[in-house]
């Protein structure tokens, strides 16, 4: 019972889990696609932002590993991942657990991995809050009973324009008895840099001080060490009861920034100046239990589990400084003790810890039954403590926030996130071709944010120290200035027909609903924002012709109530609920598999609009007069930000015997289309749209029963795709550096990782 499903056969047969129970990818009535473990090796996969490249209906942002965001369909406004802002659109799950957290997924590395499943659309009635427009599943190997056995694998690689990395993974699983086995997996991996911080100098126009950048030049600087283990128990106590505890960690070094600059300052892309230590480390271990059994001819399933995470970052802040300086003369209130003026430098500590606790306990009826019914109840809360020291050295303590050495600005909050529910599917075989499902999930949440954010008392008479109403209620904050709660009840529904035209062909309809809490806006006087909602209405169909399938998904979407969160006064997230949007899009995937030979194909089109003016000032009727001094930021017709409108890829493979061993060739090209950088008319002409690209995939190799050697070549033709962009001074009078005015500010451009040649060399054993 513990062992791990394969996730496909010789006959091409995906088994996925998608409805909480494993089944035929082809008689799942869900746009899921499917990347089995063996798939994953072929494609190079060794984190999130790889698989993602060969799912259409996903869009993935980040800004660094272990800082990613996730979107399906279109359904994205801009979120920019604050610690204070909304929750994710889209839910991940490790194995049974929701792993989903503020500030972005996280980096699992890729080994071991039984497949990775992205179910597109709503799926609340099943998996929650955060799946309101889909779900990343990523499920481990189980222990096998059958055996013991295991493999390792090493990989040295060269990264173009960079530096040379490799990894070193194996994995054992221990057959300790007829009825229980170990499982034991560990990784290393070394991510050779490509950026080069370049030499550069800026004077503060206030002070006249002049700022370098020389003790930290350094070519290949943002270069990544990973390192995990993950354990995992099977014990059969009968035939009908299995437990699998399982332990899983990683530890994560990032160095460096991973965005080239868009500044006069650079005349070359892979190029960026910062004037202040940039890296981070982010640690998380998760420890999850599941129980299995049966109650009657009923399945019963019980899980449960932690996830304790802890980031620390720091990050150069300085553009912010000089333009603040250049824009509004901030730097004549930056002195230190002796009353003289200092460098404005600013830089960011941060240290985020997480929390997560889960539990869900489902019930199951036979499933050869003409009437099945799955229910479930599920709760989970989450602890974010959030600390950011925004350092300016050498301040006076009178501009000094209370308790900091040297911060302009501190932000130490607690934020919890409360999730409980009652779910439930029911399906009918109306005849023995169809089959309706209805499925419920009432829900309850409860959110709350309190603690201590802005400046001291002597920098600001208004912010910060000055509007705290209480004693500190943070540890490690002067005092409280925010203490908020918001909580709602309510439901969400689904309901589906699928009919079976032939054993191999079916098609469906499907209404689902997703939906995502509301929250705290942390600036004062700002009200709560309240959850939003997706309504999806999807017909589709499956079919499987001997060595052919062909899948076909159309959806219309209607996001109501959204919540938008951009940046405010003093660069503060601000969110509210003030868009309407909808989304008209088709999925396809198609495939050939006889013999040696692979071909498949597979595309995403979104038309994803906002269907109401956007107003500066939101109210009921979407009208931008409405009050007087009201702006329209974006009109209605407007292109929802981030996700291209059409996203595809192509693979071909062929395989063939030489001697005792089996050789492959294979490539693959993956396109993403052109996008918008926000939503707003202005900040997207000053930031500018980030254009298509395409790259291209190839691997040559050979293998046995044991043995396997691989040579690939990821980006072959260094494709230079921009995924996501950043900004400290977005007003349009923010200038250049050297001194132009009216271009937005320093921009710094997320790009994907130039072409990476490398070797791999495995062995089971």
């Amino acid at each position: 019972m513990a062992q791990s499903a394969p996730a496909a056969g010789e006959d091409g047969v995906i088994l996925v889990t998608a409805q909480k129970r494993t089944e035929n990818l082809q008689d799942v009535p869900i746009a899921i696609t499917a990347l089995g473990g063996e798939k994953l090796r072929e494609l190079q996969v060794k984190e999130l932002q790889d698989a993602v490249k060969n799912i259409p209906s996903v869009t993935i942002q980040t800004t660094q590993p272990g800082f990613s965001q996730v979107y399906f369909r279109g359904v994205a406004s801009g979120e920019n991942a604050n610690h204070s802002g909304p929750l994710p659109t889209v839910g991940t799950y490790l194995d049974e657990m929701p792993i989903t957290t503020i500030q972005g997924a996280l980096d699992i590395h890729a080994y071991d991995i039984a497949r990775v499943e992205a179910l597109a659309g709503p799926q609340g009635t099943l998996y929650g809050a955060s799946s309101m427009a889909g779900t990343i599943k990523i499920v481990t190997n189980k222990p096998d009973y059958s055996g013991t056995y295991g493999a390792a694998d090493m990989e040295l690689n060269s990264v173009a324009h960079g530096d040379v990395g490799g990894v070193a993974q194996g994995f054992l699983n221990f057959r300790l008895s007829d009825r229980s086995a170990l499982r034991v997996v560990g990784w290393y991996r070394h991510d050779g840099g490509y950026i080069d911080n370049i030499a550069g100098s800026r004077t503060y126009p206030v002070s006249g001080i002049t700022q370098t950048n020389a003790d930290l030049v350094e070519k290949n600087y943002n270069d990544v060490d990973t390192y995990g283990a993950r354990m995992a128990l099977g014990i059969e106590l009968d035939d009908d009861w299995t437990i699998t505890p399982t332990l899983m960690g990683q530890v994560q070094k990032v160095n460096g920034s991973f965005a080239q600059e868009r500044s006069s300052a650079v005349s070359k892309k892979l190029q960026t100046v910062q004037y202040n230590p940039e890296s981070s480390k982010d640690e998380w271990y998760q420890a999850a239990l599941t129980i299995e059994g049966k109650i009657g001819n009923w399945d019963l399933v019980a899980t449960g589990g932690i996830l304790n995470r802890k980031d620390r970052t720091e990050s150069d802040y300085s553009d912010y400084s000089y333009f603040y300086d250049a824009l509004y003369g901030s730097g004549e209130f930056l002195y230190d003790n002796a009353g003289d003026l200092v460098s404005p430098n600013q830089y960011i500590k941060g240290r985020d810890k997480y929390r997560r606790q889960f539990g869900e306990l489902r019930i199951s009826s036979p499933q050869d039954s003409r009437l099945r019914l799955m229910a479930g109840l599920f709760a989970q809360r989450q602890v974010h403590e959030i600390t950011q020291n925004y350092i300016i050295d050498g301040i006076a303590d009178a501009i000094t926030v209370p308790g900091t050495e040297s911060d302009i600005w501190l932000t130490r909050q607690k934020r919890v996130d409360r999730d409980y529910a009652a779910f439930g599917e029911l399906s009918f075989d109306i005849t023995d071709q169809l089959t309706a499902t209805g499925g419920l999930r009432v829900y309850k949440y409860k959110n709350s944010l309190v603690g201590f954010f802005g400046y001291s008392a002597g920098y600001s008479p208004r912010t910060g120290v000055a509007a705290c109403f209480e004693e500190a209620k943070v540890a490690g904050s002067p005092c409280t200035n925010l203490d908020a709660k918001t909580s709602d009840t309510g439901s969400i529904y689904k309901a589906n027909l699928t009919y079976k035209l032939t054993p191999d062909w079916l098609v469906y309809a499907t209404w689902s609903r997703g939906f995502r809490p509301g929250g705290i806006n942390r600036r004062g006087g700002q009200p709560p924002y309240a959850p939003d909602t997706l309504d999806n209405y999807e017909f589709g169909w499956k079919s499987q012709i001997g060595a052919f399938h062909f899948n076909y998904a159309m959806f219309r979407e209607d996001w109501s109530n959204i919540q938008l969160s951009f940046l405010g006064e003093n660069g503060l997230t601000l969110i509210r609920n003030a868009g309407q949007a909808r989304i008209y899009g088709v999925e396809f995937d198609m495939g050939y598999r006889k013999g040696g030979l692979t071909l498949n194909a597979s595309g995403s089109y979104n038309d994803a609009k906002i269907t109401k003016d956007f107003c500066l000032i939101a109210n009921a009727t979407f009208d931008c007069s409405i009050p007087d001094g009201n702006t329209r930021l974006a009109q209605a017709g407007t292109h929802l930000p981030i996700t291209a409108r059409f996203k595809g890829n192509a693979l071909a493979r062929y395989e063939f015997p030489i001697g005792e061993w089996t050789g492959h060739i294979q490539g693959a090209v993956n396109y993403i289309g052109k996008r918008r950088s926000d939503l707003r008319n202005a900040e997207n002409a000053i930031k500018g749209e980030f254009a298509a690209y395409t790259t291209a995939d190839f691997s040559i190799g050979i293998k046995n029963d044991v043995w396997r050697f691989d040579i690939y070549a990821n980006n072959m033709f260094d494709s230079n795709g921009v995924i996501n962009s950043s900004v400290q001074c977005l007003e349009t009078t923010c200038g250049d550096p050297l001194g132009q005015t009216g271009t937005g500010g320093v921009f710094y451009d997320y790009v994907i990782r130039p072409r990476v040649i490398g070797l791999k060399i495995g062995r089971d054993f």
